[in-house]
């Protein structure tokens, strides 16, 4: 830093807060360490009684704090991700549409190994709405070798998008409820009402649901016709335990479904089936996503609207943060469960 006169500071980067006092009035910070002088803030200064003051000399290769930041949020951020402008130093990244968040975590951690500058977002693989904070970066001192910033940006492309949100699709969903106590009409349907609220919510519409009894054969047919009919996805409830009437997983495998996971380490959940036929999703839901207001359900569901092909290693990653706490006001996705 250098001590230099007001009258020739426009420009320059202040190098420490300066106090304004109005008895009775205002006491506190007027101009804030690293806020770059105008002409206009110049008058204001020499009221202050400020004839001289401390300023950052930025000399060739150093980059204030301001531009540092908005130069890693534009390196960062990908497609559905808008930047705010910087403010004492710090970019906030935010959601421009509904969809699903993703972060490179690789990225990520190569970002933040880095002492100069830091990069702090949301979980990956949560749905977000337009609008809403995702990140927000900054770095540590009030400038930076000009070098330093450049491998940010380089880390940031190797990496890129380390953070973009993928639009939802809108869909048709094929409902097909399994079990003869509802197929014979001797209790009301409980998967029906629950479903259709979540997807449509979610922008999307249901094909049709269908009833069928506890026959394989009933659901391979369900399931073809389903997709004979357009369905983009097909959504088969109930029958998913280890009884011997639950024949919902043969019916998915015996329709031609190649399975990717039977069975999930999330509670609610864990009796989930995933599995496709062709390039359309099959969901086998256990009972669970019925009665519980969140579940295994609302972790796939988003991932499937936004486009995403569901592995296996996708659902054993679900073991961290698969426990939901049942909470008696519901928070999702505001919460531990699925992160």
């Amino acid at each position: 830093m250098k001590q230099m006169p007001v009258e020739a500071a426009a420009g320059m980067v202040l190098g420490h807060d300066l106090t304004k006092i109005v008895p009775g009035e205002f006491k506190g910070v007027r101009f804030k360490k690293g806020h770059i002088i105008k002409e206009e803030d110049i008058p204001q200064l020499l009221d202050m009684g400020k004839k001289n003051i401390y300023v950052y000399d930025l000399a060739e290769g150093l980059v204030h704090e301001d531009e540092a930041a908005l130069r890693i949020a534009k390196a960062v951020a990908g497609k559905g991700v808008v930047l705010s402008i910087p403010k004492e130093g710090k970019v906030e990244l935010s959601a421009s549409n509904d969809g699903l968040l993703k972060i490179d975590l690789q990225g990520l951690e190569k970002l933040n190994i880095f002492p100069e500058a830091i990069l702090s977002c949301l979980h990956t693989n949560q749905p977000v709405k337009a609008g809403e904070l995702l990140a927000g970066t900054r770095i540590i001192p009030l400038v930076i070798e000009n070098s330093q910033l450049e491998q940010l940006e380089q880390i940031a492309c190797d990496y890129n998008p380390v953070i973009q949100v993928k639009p939802f699709h809108s869909i048709k969903v094929g409902i097909i409820t399994t079990g003869s106590e509802v197929y014979e009409g001797r209790i009301k349907d409980g998967f029906g009402p629950v479903l259709k609220r979540k997807v449509e919510e979610s922008g999307s519409s249901i094909l049709k649901q269908v009833f069928v009894s506890d026959s394989v054969e009933m659901i391979v047919d369900a399931i073809h016709t389903m997709i004979q009919k357009g369905a983009d996805l097909i959504l088969v409830t109930g029958g998913m335990s280890v009884d011997p009437d639950d024949v919902t997983p043969d019916g998915i495998r015996q329709a031609g479904g190649r399975i990717v996971s039977y069975g999930a380490p999330v509670l609610p959940g864990a009796m989930f089936m995933m599995a496709y036929i062709g390039n359309i999703p099959v969901m086998g839901l256990p009972g669970c996503v019925m009665y519980s207001r969140t579940s295994i359900f609302d972790l796939i569901y988003p991932r499937v609207l936004a486009g995403e092909i569901i592995e296996r290693s996708d659902i054993i990653k679900l073991g961290h943060g698969g426990l939901c706490k049942s909470c008696e006001d519901c928070r999702y996705p505001n919460c531990s469960f699925g992160k």
